[in-house]
C-alpha cells in the first residue's frame, strides 16, 4: 500500500471520529474511546487530530457541545443548567467558563439577549456564521506565514501585520 493510500485511509478513520463526536456530542465520549473508533492508540488519534483539524479532540467535542448549546439557549424556554446537561456536560461551572470562553459572553447573558435577527438569515448562513470559533494565537498564525511565504527585504512586513494573510495560505 503507497504512502497516499495509507494518508487517505488514516484520514478516513479520523473523520469516522469526528463524525461520532458530532453526532453523539451529549454522550460521555473520551478520547481513548474515539481513538477506538479511528483504530489508533490515544496519543497517536490526538496528535494526528490536531495535526489534521487544528484543534484537539476535546476542543472540539467541547466546540460542538457549546454549538448545541447555544442552539437550545436562543429558544429561550431552557434554563442554562438544563443546556448544559442536554448537551453532555457535567459540570455547570465549567460549561459556564467553557461558553463564556468561547462564545464571549456567559451563558445567561446569551440566553437572555435577543435572538430575532438570526430568524432572517438562511439556514447554510446561519450554520456556518453561528459555529462558535477558536481564534489561534497570533503567533503560531505568524509563523506559519512566515514559513511559507517567502518576502524578501522590499516587502518585510512585522509578523503582526501579516496576520490577515493566513486565511489565504490555508485555503490552498
Amino acid at each position: 500500500m503507497s504512502a497516499a493510500a495509507l494518508d487517505l485511509d488514516e484520514l478516513r478513520r479520523l473523520r469516522r471520529a469526528r463524525d461520532r463526536m458530532d453526532r453523539e456530542f451529549a454522550q460521555p465520549l473520551d478520547v481513548p474511546a474515539l481513538a477506538r473508533t479511528a483504530l489508533m492508540s490515544a496519543a497517536h488519534f490526538s496528535r494526528r487530530f490536531r495535526e489534521v483539524y487544528g484543534e484537539t479532540p476535546y476542543s472540539h467535542l467541547m466546540t460542538r457541545r457549546i454549538e448545541r448549546a447555544m442552539a437550545l439557549l436562543r429558544r429561550g424556554d431552557v434554563s442554562v443548567s438544563d443546556a448544559c446537561f442536554a448537551v453532555g456536560c457535567t459540570s455547570l461551572g465549567s460549561f459556564s467558563s467553557r461558553f463564556t470562553e468561547i462564545v464571549g459572553e456567559t451563558p445567561s447573558a446569551y440566553r437572555a439577549r435577543e435572538h430575532g435577527a438570526s430568524e432572517v438569515v438562511p439556514l447554510c448562513a446561519a450554520m456556518v456564521l453561528g459555529r462558535p470559533r477558536r481564534e489561534p494565537a497570533a503567533a503560531s498564525i505568524a509563523t506559519s506565514v512566515a514559513a511559507s511565504s517567502p518576502a524578501d527585504a522590499s516587502d518585510a512586513a512585522p509578523a503582526s501585520s501579516r496576520i490577515g494573510e493566513a486565511p489565504a495560505i490555508a485555503a490552498r
